[in-house]
């Protein structure tokens, strides 16, 4: 098999390729011209309380569809609730609740077909994170909340989910990271939850289609409450230390939530498989495939330091040129987050 199965398959991926990419460019122009209609569809998005997954909301709001908001901060799902309505969606339903309780997850899910009947569109977007290299964890088991949130929370949606999503022929949007196959140094346990999450979706894309179609959403730096420096340290705890995310960021460019969720609900209305924000943050997958070893070297380059209580290259440059002020927006330079 060493010696046919290599040149058979390569031969064969030739030969189909001018086919493929007819298929490929035509389903993409009609997709384009003719995107899914989201008036009065129903919305279900996690994490729905502030950054990408607010934006989500005022993004699907704007389509007219009705939506049903899910975060464990009540307050500020009602305030986002209230400005979506504004922005044009029919109804919201504000739903407090804990992704990573298979409980919970049974209920949110139950109180929207309880609530409307349907349910058209899954947006599985809640998330945590960690910064802290390996060998700084205190404790292993403070870390299992990163799996049970980020992988499991939409799991356990996705199950529930999943018979009111066939008979509506709805869709599933992962909004998953670059992170996922493109690994950071001190995200160990995050980047695990993602690329998780990549391979679990598309197992799920096999077996479910063409039922229910789904979205991979790979997101690099976006504004977030992660990109403004909230995240799990070394012993457990939640922090917020923007010293640190300047260094585990660097002289990456943070992109505007809003812009994310534009991209992810267009992606998701057109039917793509993938959508990754910022668009060229793609070519680092290339390099990843065909040069890993270049990558690892310039992540210990610039964003690792030997000792490591020394400042990485990338902070350094980014202080000296005075940087931030151009690649990160305002909104995440700002001191107004609250650690719960």
């Amino acid at each position: 098999m060493n010696l046919v199965a290599t040149p058979t398959l390569i031969t064969a991926l030739f030969l189909l390729l001018p086919a493929i990419t007819f298929f490929k460019l035509f389903i993409s122009t009609f997709s384009s011209l003719f995107p899914e209609d989201l008036t009065h569809k129903v919305v279900v998005i996690t994490g729905a309380s502030s950054g990408i997954g607010e934006h989500l909301a005022y993004e699907y709001a704007k389509k007219g569809a009705n939506l049903v908001l899910v975060a464990k901060r009540e307050r500020s799902l009602r305030e986002v609730a209230g400005r979506a309505q504004e922005l044009g969606a029919p109804d919201v339903l504000v739903v407090p609740a804990d992704v990573s309780d298979h409980d919970e997850c049974r209920r949110f899910i139950d109180a929207t077909v309880n609530r409307f009947g349907r349910l058209d569109h899954l947006v599985n977007n809640a998330g945590i994170s960690n910064v802290c290299m390996f060998e700084e964890v205190s404790d292993v088991k403070n870390f299992t909340k990163v799996m049970d949130v980020n992988f499991w929370g939409s799991v356990y949606t996705t199950y529930f989910a999943v018979p009111h999503l066939k008979k509506t022929r709805g869709k599933i949007i992962v909004n998953s990271a670059a992170a996922g196959w493109l690994p950071t140094p001190r995200m160990s346990f995050y980047n695990a939850s993602k690329a998780a999450l990549i391979n679990f979706f598309e197992t799920l894309r096999m077996e479910l289609g063409p039922e229910i179609s789904i979205t991979i959403a790979t997101p690099g730096w976006i504004e977030s409450e992660m990109t403004k420096g909230k995240f799990l340290s070394g012993d457990g705890r939640m922090v917020v230390d923007q010293d640190t995310r300047d260094v585990q960021i660097g002289l990456y460019p943070v992109v505007n939530s809003e812009e994310c969720a534009r991209a992810i609900v267009t992606a998701a209305r057109r039917g793509e498989r993938c959508v990754t924000v910022p668009s060229w943050f793609s070519v680092f997958y290339l390099w990843r495939v065909f040069a890993p070893e270049v990558i690892d070297l310039l992540y210990r380059m610039f964003l690792l330091a030997r000792p490591a209580t020394e400042t990485p290259q990338s902070k350094m440059i980014m202080d000296a040129i005075g940087a931030k002020e151009i690649l990160y927006p305002a909104s995440i330079q700002e001191q107004d987050i609250k650690v719960d």
